[in-house]
């Protein structure tokens, strides 16, 4: 280490374009996380609020959740310790009749009975209490403007909502989600109001287990069927496809600071192949030289690679609401290990070399 971080200190220039190379591989790699990291949670962060351990869908629907839909009478062919009816459908908003085009959102309403437990945590306002009233994710007020007991209506209809209150975290396939009743989903559903209670469609039944075990949930329908939650977010439009290309392109860029990081080193090493030779013909080892080489990459990655997380949680701070940006501190220390420990590998090339100097021919 001592002569690792002397030659440092001793060759600046040379090891700050080194470093100055990591660090914008590394600040891309970890923007990069927290974008893939960012989006994926946009698709889920509605389910994962329901802390479910299940989700029961008709059989014809294949697990897609748009195509779900079916009589809320089913409820009692359930056996579980908690269970929940819910309504989901996509929408176009817009704050008022008037508003240009420019204005309209897509959402997702998500209809339920508040004595159940998929009744979200309102961070602001109040939950709803009547049909025309919702609780809208608060990316609406902090992206688009919306306020508490600001009116929305959707857009090719007549209904309208208030806004009672916001939560945090309650997206659906990015689009923000509104709860509302049971009741007001059919309206927006259909068109129409139900009538009777028997009327009443909905699109899923959320289940969870005291013992987090499905086993434990029983069906008297055959028509239906049971999906752990875990496959079903693992089976939401363009879910997977999000997260597998991300994961290929954050894989690859720490591969190729490796073998960046590897040849700059190599190439460092053979400019000073009649150093290493001097020192050798002076009694010191192979080994001592080798250990000073990868302590040097070591301290050259673990300086990059520092200073590129520093970069992007700066970064983070100054990004606009909009970009699905999420720092995840586990995926941030693997990532960082992931880098240091292959920028090592990558330096072990250069011990071969060391050791194959021959100190007579390295000095004549």
């Amino acid at each position: 280490m001592f002569l690792a971080w002397n030659e440092i200190k001793y060759s600046k220039v040379r090891y700050l374009l080194i470093i100055g190379v990591l660090f914008l591989i590394s600040y891309l790699v970890f923007f990069l996380t927290g974008l893939a990291y960012g989006l994926a949670q946009e698709n889920r962060t509605a389910i994962d609020s329901w802390d479910a351990d299940g989700i029961i869908l008709p059989e014809e629907a294949n697990g897609n959740f748009n195509m779900s839909l079916f009589s809320a009478e089913e409820l009692d062919n359930i056996q579980a310790d908690e269970k929940a009816i819910l309504g989901q459908t996509p929408a176009v908003i817009e704050k008022d009749q008037e508003d240009s085009g420019e204005d309209r959102l897509d959402v997702r309403f998500l209809g339920i009975d508040t004595e159940q437990f998929l009744t979200p945590d309102v961070v602001e306002g109040r939950l709803v209490e009547s049909d025309g009233e919702v609780v809208a994710d608060i990316s609406l007020k902090e992206e688009n403007g919306l306020n508490l007991n600001d009116s929305i209506t959707l857009v090719g209809g007549e209904q309208a909502f208030e806004i009672v209150g916001f939560m945090e975290d309650a997206k659906l396939s990015v689009a923000p989600v509104l709860y509302t009743t049971i009741e007001a989903f059919q309206e927006i559903r259909f068109g129409e109001p139900v009538s009777d209670d028997s009327e009443l469609a909905i699109s899923a039944i959320v289940v969870r287990s005291e013992t987090d075990e499905l086993d434990q949930i029983t069906i008297d329908n055959d028509q239906l069927e049971l999906i752990p939650i875990g496959d079903f977010i693992n089976d939401l439009p363009g879910y997977n496809a999000q997260l597998l290309t991300f994961v290929f392109m954050i894989s690859f860029l720490i591969v190729i600071a490796a073998i960046v990081i590897g040849i700059f080193i190599y190439v460092l090493t053979m400019q000073k192949v009649n150093i290493f030779g001097v020192m050798k013909a002076q009694g010191i080892s192979s080994g001592y030289i080798s250990k000073s080489v990868i302590a040097q990459t070591f301290l050259l990655s673990l300086i990059g690679v520092l200073v590129g997380l520093l970069a992007t949680l700066g970064t983070a701070l100054l990004l606009p609401a909009a970009v699905p940006f999420r720092s995840n501190e586990l995926f941030l220390i693997v990532v960082s290990m992931l880098m240091i420990g292959i920028a090592i590998l990558g330096a072990l090339f250069s011990v071969r070399t060391i050791v194959k100097i021959d100190p007579l021919k390295a000095i004549s």
